[in-house]
């Protein structure tokens, strides 16, 4: 045929067959190049989850996945302890009695403990902190740390202490850790410890100053009448002085024993004790003392020395500040599991400034008056303690000139058998 090449059937035989081979070969090339890459990746992937890779090297695809089956459950482990390790952790941190703020690089809060998160709330004052711990954090350069003082008048007036430490990993910084400590309770401790010394220093200069100037005097004094003055006043002072001491030593007693000596005592007794103790001072002073005792007959459960001495002090104080020929009251009720006991008196009355303070060591809303009286302004603290001890409370209404009414409440212990 003009125009064509004729090929014999046999040639193009051989050629089909070449064709088939060679792609086939670039089929198993192609393939096991593909399977070597996918290893590799496989590899590389189990490098990067942490995992020592094993000697000698996976030489499959299989022995690769293996690999990477083992970096995954390690990794796996890895993580979930991490994770229990910071649940921990801000656990720990959230049991700290201080505030702790943990931030960034760039001072931006990334943890906040459960007191932080308290402290900082809406409130004004917490607002006036919260700036503060700010300024702190942003103060607080590399390898820094920093502390400052905030007085925040409130109401309640607090004092915190915030401290700031940066932190690094020796070659970059990593972020600022703040403590916030709320100090008022220990500043406020410390100002009564001050406040104590001075004023037994005080109660007892002054006395021991009368003392050696009557006795000085007395010396040089040969009227008999006047003599028997100046010893009748060495005798108040001595007396005096003797109470500051035993109300001192009763008060320590009764602070130390916190968990005081437990027995079901009659309330009914204790009021009768009481009653018959402070008689002698009302009679002096002309007071009338009545006491309404429970009926049917209550009792608590506490220590009968303590509870008779704070009623006591309650009883006493009505009949120093009473008028000549006033009335004291004295009544016991047992209510809802709780027994109250009310002590009433048509006095001076207590100025609406001085109600929150009254149950101060040795503070006297009168201090003239309560000198005269022969008062050590322990008394009333003595019956925040004892109320303290036994579970109970004790609260003061009075209103200037129209005397006052302490209110004592203690815990039911049951109906006496």
């Amino acid at each position: 045929m003009i125009g064509s090449i004729a090929v014999p059937v046999p040639d193009l035989a051989v050629a089909a067959a070449v064709v088939l081979v060679l792609l086939g070969a670039v089929f198993l090339v192609t393939r096991r190049l593909g399977r070597r890459s996918l290893q590799q990746r496989l590899l590389r992937l189990g490098d990067r989850l942490g995992a020592e890779r094993p000697e000698p090297e996976p030489a499959s695809v299989d022995d690769a996945i293996d690999y990477v089956e083992q970096a995954t459950a390690q990794a796996t482990e890895a993580v979930a302890e991490s994770s229990a390790d910071a649940i921990r952790l801000r656990r720990a941190l959230d049991t700290l009695p201080q505030a702790v703020v943990v931030c960034d690089e760039h001072d931006a809060p990334v943890f906040r403990n459960s007191r932080a998160i308290t402290l900082m709330g809406n409130r004004h004052s917490d607002a006036l902190a919260a700036q503060a711990v700010d300024e702190l954090i942003a103060a607080t350069g590399p390898g820094a740390s920093e502390q400052r003082t905030l007085e925040l008048y409130g109401p309640p007036r607090r004092t915190l202490v915030v401290r700031t430490q940066s932190i690094d990993n020796g070659q970059r910084a990593l972020g600022v850790i703040a403590v916030i400590d709320d100090v008022s309770e220990r500043r406020r401790l410390e100002e009564m410890r001050r406040d104590f010394v001075a004023n037994v220093s005080h109660e007892l200069k002054t006395p021991m100053g009368a003392l050696g100037l009557l006795a000085e005097t007395l010396l040089e004094e040969n009227e008999p009448e006047v003599a028997r003055r100046l010893v009748q006043r060495i005798h108040n002072e001595a007396f005096r002085i003797s109470r500051v001491i035993d109300d001192l030593i009763d008060l320590s007693r009764i602070e130390s024993e916190e968990s005081p000596p437990r027995e079901p005592v009659l309330v009914n007794l204790v009021l009768a004790e009481a009653a018959e103790r402070v008689r002698s001072a009302a009679e002096q002073r002309d007071v009338t003392v009545e006491v309404d005792e429970p009926s049917p007959p209550v009792a608590v459960l506490g220590d009968r020395r303590q509870l008779t001495s704070a009623v006591y002090n309650l009883l006493e104080n009505a009949v120093k500040f009473s008028y000549e020929g006033g009335t004291v009251h004295c009544r016991g009720t047992a209510k809802d599991d709780e027994v109250t006991i009310t002590v009433s008196d048509q006095g001076v009355g207590i100025p609406a400034r001085d109600l929150e303070r009254v149950f101060e060591r040795f503070y006297r809303v009168d201090q003239g008056r309560s000198r005269q009286t022969g008062g050590t302004g322990l008394g009333l603290a003595i019956v925040r303690h004892v109320a303290q001890n036994h579970h109970g409370s004790v609260q003061v209404e009075s209103r200037e000139g129209e005397g006052a009414t302490f209110t004592l409440r203690l815990p039911q212990h049951g109906r006496p058998e």
